[in-house]
């Protein structure tokens, strides 16, 4: 996997397969268009990038900072995503279909999933005030105490 430090821009429609992006300052940039294919990002600041339909097929961020950063932009097809200890301030995901996103130890506040569903939140690990639920999607936040619901 090649390595890449600190740069702040990209290729316009660029296309970037099995990199790895450590510490890099994407704050802002327009990263409309560009692909990733297997790409890690550590340490990163995404704070209010463009992602208008760009590509994230199998990327990871790690220790980023992602805020504002409307995921609903990219593009919808093969979209697999996963976080890990990020902080995701008023990012957007509504209308992605996140079966396989998984985030992990992640502070997010003001994350808007609307219309999610299939999730599953353990509200003893997790703080949940002043957090909204549809009735449906509320039952996600039952699956720790085994609970059937008919």
């Amino acid at each position: 996997m090649e390595e890449i430090k600190g740069i702040k821009t990209l290729e316009k429609e660029g296309y970037y397969e099995q990199c790895c992006f450590i510490q890099c300052n994407f704050n802002s940039a327009d990263l409309s268009g560009v692909r990733f294919v297997n790409c890690r990002f550590e340490g990163c600041d995404f704070s209010l990038a463009k992602l208008k339909n760009s590509s994230l097929q199998e990327v990871k961020f790690v220790n980023c900072k992602l805020l504002g950063v409307q995921f609903s932009d990219c593009r919808k097809f093969m979209l697999e995503l996963d976080f890990d200890s990020c902080i995701l301030k008023l990012s957007l995901f509504s209308g992605l279909k996140l079966k396989n996103t998984r985030f992990r130890n992640c502070d997010m506040q003001e994350t808007d999933f609307r219309a999610a569903f299939n999730y599953s939140i353990n509200p003893e690990t997790n703080r949940l005030g002043k957090a909204k639920f549809s009735i449906p999607g509320v039952t996600g936040l039952l699956d720790t105490y085994g609970i059937i619901i008919e």
